[in-house]
């Protein structure tokens, strides 16, 4: 039975690169990421699709830099503005704000490996540092999404 439904072009692409995930996993066949691994990954997927819906043009997922540790989740365009994007993912509101794990060290870090980033560029646009939290709380399907912009100093 067909049911006549339109599907959105986002849709589409979500689902593709969910079922493109699946199968990686599958041939990768790399060992199972904890919980809050899995978590972490299916947040920084939905803030991506989240950011896009909000006019932002991500250039990069999970960058990392080859003089420190740690990663840039996301680095994506709003307007003519590069910005560094932390995302922060939990399974419940019971504990402090997910935003709040983004503190003075997590800063230091991020401010960090985007000046490593801007190195590679040819001019220095502005910048800014934002945060998306993301909550998957089980009697709550869709994921609760808070975008910060400009959530942080770059100095």
């Amino acid at each position: 039975m067909l049911h006549n439904k339109a599907v959105s072009s986002g849709e589409l692409t979500r689902s593709a690169i969910r079922a493109l995930d699946v199968l990686a996993a599958r041939i990768l066949s790399r060992p199972e990421a904890p919980g809050s691994a899995q978590t972490g990954r299916r947040g920084e997927e939905e803030a991506y699709f989240h950011l896009r819906q909000h006019g932002y043009v991500i250039v990069a997922r999970n960058w990392r830099s080859p003089r420190r540790r740690g990663e840039l989740d996301l680095i994506g365009w709003d307007q003519d503005v590069l910005c560094f994007i932390e995302v922060k993912t939990r399974t419940t509101h019971d504990i402090k704000p997910a935003e709040a794990a983004v503190d003075r060290e997590k800063q230091d870090e991020l401010r960090g490996m985007a000046r490593d980033y801007l190195r590679r560029l040819k001019q220095l646009p502005a910048t800014r540092f934002d945060i998306v939290s993301i909550y998957f709380e089980k009697d709550r399907p869709p994921a609760d999404i808070t975008l910060f912009k400009n959530a942080f100093a770059i100095a």
